[in-house]
């Protein structure tokens, strides 16, 4: 991240989204094939490169999403008032998520209960019984997935946006007036450990709880926009990167030796400030590796950053119902995981560029803006709200 003028692009930043977007692509493909509760899973399980790769990234991704999402925060209100920027959040994370509650969960509740011998009949019989009662954790009773299964995070983006706004709005001059040292590395871990020890387990959502990724939010927006955490960046960058691969190593090798800790120990709560320093490292070296080779712009990053919003939106539901198909076929496991992952891949970009980016509608209850660059009006196809370079 060369100094450049005020109007230069945090590229980097974006490609971080493009990229998190993948291997959240992945790790759910990968779910259908490992030994971890999913809402389908194939008829044999693969207990070793595949679930390998699903504890490889499973505690780190959401995470990344989180401190990056409070980074946009903060360049997003250096741009807007309070009120455009609720009123952004409202259309582009409100209705994706009601699309997600409404249209793609009911298939996704479906093909569970079915797969789970907890309903016979038809999608159209099951669909006025998916409004019967909450839908809270996999393989319950309750059908409505009133959190969008795997779009919670917009709805946790949504709340949290909401919730913090006054604070940030009082507080943003100390976001961006400070160095980023040090102690702040070795000490913001902290709090993010008493998270975890404490009340990570009220709810969780993808290997984490509310708080925990409350707080990242609230330090992507107070300290990872600082214009010094740059320069930090590049001095930390190494030895984060260490740290990463010898938490990364310790947390698997005790899964796999051990298994998860279960009851409230000694042990459990050493495996779990493992499991906080192996995201908060893992943070830094991808916000490393990203200064280091990907702050460039090209066609395919103003392509991939706009189809970004619409691709997770849809990238479960469709790997769940090809999931469906296949699940019970006589197929090899790497052959089923390569026929998964490129017919997911397909469908969904072949929805977006043929239906979803030619249709204003569409673009809307998606995430995007109206217009695209076909129409014939301005339209920035790079809609990353990830902000300007502050050097």
């Amino acid at each position: 991240m060369e100094n450049n003028t005020q109007s230069s692009r945090h590229y980097d930043l974006d490609w971080i989204k493009v990229l998190a977007m993948l291997v959240v692509f992945l790790y759910h493909c990968s779910l259908f094939f490992n030994s971890f509760d999913w809402h389908i899973k194939n008829n044999s399980i693969n207990h070793t490169y595949i679930e390998f790769f699903s504890l490889l990234v499973g505690n780190w991704i959401m995470p990344v999403f989180f401190v990056v999402s409070g980074m946009a925060t903060y360049y997003a209100l250096n741009r807007r008032n309070p009120k455009s920027s609720i009123k952004e959040r409202l259309f582009r994370l409100g209705l994706p998520l009601l699309l997600g509650i409404f249209l793609l969960s009911p298939p996704q509740v479906y093909i569970e209960r079915i797969t789970n011998h907890q309903f016979e009949g038809s999608f159209l019989e099951f669909f006025p019984r998916y409004f019967d009662g909450l839908y809270l954790e996999m393989g319950g009773t309750g059908n409505f997935a009133f959190f969008g299964h795997h779009l919670w995070y917009l709805l946790m983006l949504l709340l949290f946006s909401v919730i913090t706004l006054p604070f940030f709005l009082k507080s943003k001059g100390m976001a961006a007036g400070k160095g980023f040292s040090f102690l702040h590395y070795l000490f913001i871990p902290i709090p993010l450990s008493i998270a975890a020890l404490t009340v990570n387990n009220v709810v969780n959502l993808a290997s984490w709880g509310i708080v925990f990724y409350l707080l990242l939010y609230v330090f992507g927006f107070y300290f990872f926009a600082r214009k010094s955490l740059r320069a930090f960046v590049r001095k930390i960058g190494i030895l984060a990167g260490a740290m990463s691969v010898l938490s990364t190593a310790a947390y698997i090798s005790w899964v796999f030796y051990y298994g998860f800790p279960m009851e409230i120990s000694i042990g459990w709560a050493a495996f779990m400030i493992i499991r906080v320093l192996l995201v908060w490292n893992m943070i830094f070296f991808i916000l490393y590796l990203g200064d280091k080779y990907l702050n460039v712009s090209n066609r395919a990053l103003k392509y991939s950053s706009e189809a970004s919003m619409p691709f997770y939106v849809l990238h479960q539901p469709v790997i769940i119902i090809i999931g469906f198909f296949i699940y019970n076929l006589d197929w090899t496991v790497p052959v089923k995981l390569i026929f998964l992952i490129s017919a997911s891949f397909l469908i969904i970009m072949g929805l977006y560029e043929l239906i979803i980016r030619r249709v204003s509608f569409l673009r809307v209850l998606y995430g995007l803006k109206a217009s695209w660059p076909g129409d014939g009006t301005h339209f920035p196809t790079n809609t990353s709200t990830y902000g300007r370079k502050h050097n």
